[in-house]
């Protein structure tokens, strides 16, 4: 059982929902530690396919508690370092899930919880949405975010955003790469489905073997040497059982096994 969470699963979907809507989900130790739990908690059940992750109320989350800001301004270097690796830590998790990993993002997502938007696979925002790199506004650095927020918007957005702090709203969140999808926020639930229902299609030892060929082939030179890892992740994933199933499906004119 979670303090600051609550996990819904609908059969092969689970939503990790961020249960802080007093203070708009904003996260201090408690919320990290158990949202980190709660992804090892859901890669290690075979019986979820994709995690959701969400926040109750109005907003998806305001970024960190400044009463655990305030307190982590007292630290000493060792414990300051140490809640910084936690952070890191849990964003590290839920990046590298090996299921397919959906924000589902409405009101504010700001400073960290722009960073939650960005570790996930993909996002789909309610028009409604805002979303900030806003540390510098307290004298900070969005450090433990960047690389998420990095991948998700490349290094010239973010050369404004993480100076400016500015609000970015859903729109040019969507046109940026931040978020994927901009709807209505009384359409934002039947988007999320949509979207899961197409991911349920998909052989699940091919969706991860496909988020590790992105991580191996991002920002890498074309070359011989590339050529050569792709065509041996190719021929080593037709050789599974996975492949060979859904192939014969496809010609058989049947469901594949992940989805009989």
């Amino acid at each position: 059982m979670y303090d600051t969470l609550e996990i819904e699963r609908k059969g092969p979907v689970a939503t990790i929902w961020m249960n802080r809507p007093a203070v708009f989900n904003a996260f201090d130790e408690t919320l990290i530690g158990e949202l980190a739990a709660a992804c090892r908690e859901l890669e290690a059940d075979a019986g979820v396919r994709i995690v959701v992750l969400g926040g109750r109320g109005r907003h998806f989350s305001a970024g960190a508690d400044l009463n655990w800001m305030k307190r982590a301004a007292q630290f000493g270097a060792e414990q300051n370092l140490a809640d910084a690796r936690n952070f890191a830590a849990m964003l590290h998790t839920l990046a590298s899930l090996r299921k397919p990993t959906v924000a589902r993002v409405q009101g504010a997502a700001l400073g960290g919880g722009t960073g939650l938007t960005a570790a996930c696979d993909m996002a789909i925002a309610a028009s409604d949405a805002s979303f900030s790199t806003s540390e510098v506004k307290f004298g900070i650095i969005p450090a433990v975010i960047s690389p998420y927020v990095l991948r998700a918007i490349g290094p010239r957005h973010a050369l404004r955003y993480f100076q400016s702090g500015e609000k970015i709203g859903a729109e040019r969140a969507l046109a940026i790469g931040l978020v994927g999808e901009v709807v209505a926020p009384e359409a934002l639930d039947a988007a999320i489905d949509q979207l899961t229902s197409a991911l349920l299609q998909g052989g699940p030892l091919a969706q991860n073997a496909a988020k590790d060929l992105i991580a191996a082939v991002a920002g890498r030179p074309i070359d011989a040497a590339l050529g050569e890892e792709t065509a041996g992740r190719i021929a080593r994933q037709r050789a599974t059982d996975e492949a060979r199933d859904g192939i014969a499906a496809f010609l058989d004119k049947r469901p594949p096994a992940w989805l009989a």
